[in-house]
């Protein structure tokens, strides 16, 4: 991420609120209300910080932001490190939250059910144009605890072979995900807008029509179900529950339990952490997470392998498909590889299909190392494009502070900011789908 340090006032009022949630002031709150903690550290101790089972974060240069209350703040201060506030998670809440829906929380969020009936009906209300999968199972649901399934829907002007799960179907497929991470809330409701955009704009908006007249656009709105039921138990207190609900780990308790689904992928595997409870935590094997499974099923069962085994082959220019995982937080477009600081083979392709994404969101496109700062292995992008030659990438969503900032923004900044900036980019990379690296 591309943090944004606070201004002078800002850091005045954020102070303010700080004051109010550690005092209990500030509504109903946990007890000890967690904030992001600055805290000055090289990328060795950030990474013993997380094996040893902090929430961290990406900061600016030479600092990350640690996730925690008081309690938090104390361990780190006897371990002889700095904490300084930085932000609040929680944000300010509408005065009429307590009048919202039953499937929704923190003021509008929609629950996993809400996503499930939404795909229902606008599966029914489009059948021309909709098709609805289920493509897996949550972890809880494999062990008979509940849980839910995943699912995917498939929008397209529906033509003889479309939306049938296949490779050599004769669209190009833009494939969207999104809430992989459960605590990144703003990203399941762009895929959510997103799909009412395309589904309900065919009759009257040109875009969408040239959209799903030409391509298959493929939608998973929450990969991590079970997370997202997590977070949303917390209510107007979100739990910051990040990985799936995989307990079998011992030791582990709260939000800590789980793995890490975006480094549990089957592509550069093993080079995160093997710690139970960090957020980073791996699993026990590749792919070894049912959501995980679920999601790379569903991506070799309509992309065809356009790609070699070596990492420093590229996908043809002829190559098709495109993808992209929503993330938050950081205002960025993170391209290939993330398992090292290498570039791709396709490199300079992504750069210019960056480009016009940003064009819209005003995000900053690079690798890794240019935006977060740090690698990752066992990603979602970096098995589409590794292992099928599919041009991918990451999306991290909104800043790192402020009212639309990390990973629990004010609801209302989906539509006043998340949603206006980020239309044209989703636009934008269905319409490449033919020829991704010919931008």
């Amino acid at each position: 991420m591309a943090s944004k340090s606070l201004s002078r006032l800002a850091l005045v009022a954020t102070g303010v609120v700080l004051s109010a949630l550690l005092s209990g002031t500030a509504g109903a709150q946990p007890a000890d209300t967690p904030v992001f903690w600055r805290v000055p550290a090289t990328a060795a101790q950030a990474q013993a910080l997380g094996e040893a089972g902090f929430d961290v974060e990406e900061g600016d240069a030479g600092t990350v932001n640690v996730v925690g209350g008081r309690a938090v703040a104390a361990k780190l201060r006897a371990l002889g490190y700095r904490p300084s506030f930085f932000d609040t998670v929680y944000k300010e809440l509408p005065a009429e939250t307590n009048r919202l829906a039953a499937d929704t929380f923190y003021g509008g969020y929609r629950t996993v059910t809400a996503h499930e009936n939404h795909l229902a009906q606008v599966a029914s209300a489009h059948p021309d144009l909709a098709t609805k999968y289920t493509i897996g199972q949550s972890w809880k649901k494999t062990k008979g605890q509940g849980g839910h399934d995943i699912q995917a829907i498939c929008l397209t002007k529906k033509q003889a072979g479309d939306c049938t799960l296949s490779t050599t179907s004769a669209k190009p497929k833009f494939f969207l995900m999104a809430q992989i991470h459960a605590r990144e809330l703003s990203t399941g409701e762009l895929a959510w807008r997103w799909i009412d955009y395309l589904a309900d704009g065919y009759a009257t908006d040109a875009t969408a029509k040239s959209i799903l007249d030409t391509t298959e656009v493929w939608v998973v709105p929450i990969a991590n179900p079970d997370g997202v039921d997590v977070v949303a138990s917390g209510g107007n207190s979100p739990k910051l529950q990040r990985k799936n609900a995989n307990n079998s780990r011992g030791g582990c308790s709260g939000t800590n339990i789980g793995v890490d689904l975006n480094r549990n992928s089957t592509f550069k595997w093993g080079g995160d952490s093997n710690s139970a409870c960090s957020e980073t935590y791996q699993g026990v094997s590749a792919g070894s997470e049912p959501e995980v499974q679920a999601v790379e099923k569903l991506a070799r069962a309509i992309f065809p392998d356009q790609r070699g085994t070596g990492n420093n082959d590229p996908a043809p220019t002829t190559a098709k498909g495109t993808m992209i995982t929503l993330h938050s937080y950081g205002n960025d477009i993170i391209i290939p590889w993330g398992f090292t600081q290498a570039t791709s083979p396709n490199d300079a392709q992504y750069r210019k299909f960056g480009a016009k994404m940003a064009a819209s969101n005003g995000y900053l496109v690079g690798t890794n190392e240019e935006t977060v700062g740090y690698d990752t292995t066992g990603t979602t992008d970096d098995f589409t494009y590794g292992e099928l030659g599919v041009a991918s990438v990451t999306f991290e969503v909104g800043s790192s502070s402020g009212t639309c900032g990390g990973f629990l923004p004010k609801y209302t900044c989906v539509d006043s900011t998340f949603w206006p900036k980020n239309k044209g980019a989703l636009v934008t990379a269905a319409k490449a789908a033919a020829a991704p690296y010919q931008q």
